[in-house]
């Protein structure tokens, strides 16, 4: 992952390390709806248990992560959560 960069250590401590990653993020195939649900449902009940979820969520907000699960969040809830922290921040104030 990211050994060496002291602020990413809290990688080697996720649950979702391992063979249950591959719920985290889609599929090289079409994933039909049903599909990509009950594997996202699978990859955060993974993060509910997790003790680094916060960091996770943290360093895919900061990079903008477009891809996957990461802190028990999925692409469009943490775009909506960068969205509404954007509206708040001045000068970045979205037109309706």
């Amino acid at each position: 992952m990211f050994a060496g960069h002291g602020e990413e250590l809290w990688q080697s401590k996720a649950a979702c390390r391992g063979p249950q990653a591959v719920v985290f993020f889609p599929p090289s195939h079409t994933e039909r709806k049903d599909e990509r649900l009950g594997r996202e449902r699978a990859a955060k009940a993974i993060c509910r248990n997790c003790s680094v979820q916060q960091q996770c969520l943290d360093y895919a907000m900061r990079i903008r992560e477009p891809h996957g699960i990461w802190g028990g969040r999925n692409e469009v809830e943490r775009k909506q959560m960068m969205d509404r922290l954007d509206a708040n921040v001045p000068g970045h104030a979205q037109s309706a």
